[in-house]
């Protein structure tokens, strides 16, 4: 079963672990900037991530927990991250 999905398909409660940041077109200004954004904030390949929150209106903004930390993203930029949400790849963040 594939369980590896954009963050901004997620629901609130799941849990995952970070696959991909960024569409890695790096041809577009926008879409580096937003990369580069998103690793200083700690969305790095194997932080686990949890949507805690969504907005009342349209589903946005989200809250994620990024390990230790709660950050607020849109949609929109929760795209660029492709996160699994499986069981095993949960635990073996963990460990």
């Amino acid at each position: 079963m594939n369980n590896v999905i954009r963050l901004s398909e997620a629901r609130v409660g799941q849990r995952g672990v970070i696959t991909e940041v960024g569409k890695h077109c790096h041809h577009q200004a926008e879409d580096v900037e937003l990369e580069r954004r998103l690793l200083e904030l700690g969305f790095v390949e194997g932080a686990q991530v949890e949507l805690i929150h969504e907005g009342l209106f349209g589903r946005d903004p989200i809250a994620i927990k990024v390990d230790d930390m709660r950050v607020a993203l849109r949609r929109r930029e929760a795209a660029s991250l492709t996160v699994d949400f499986g069981a095993d790849a949960v635990v073996e963040a963990a460990e």
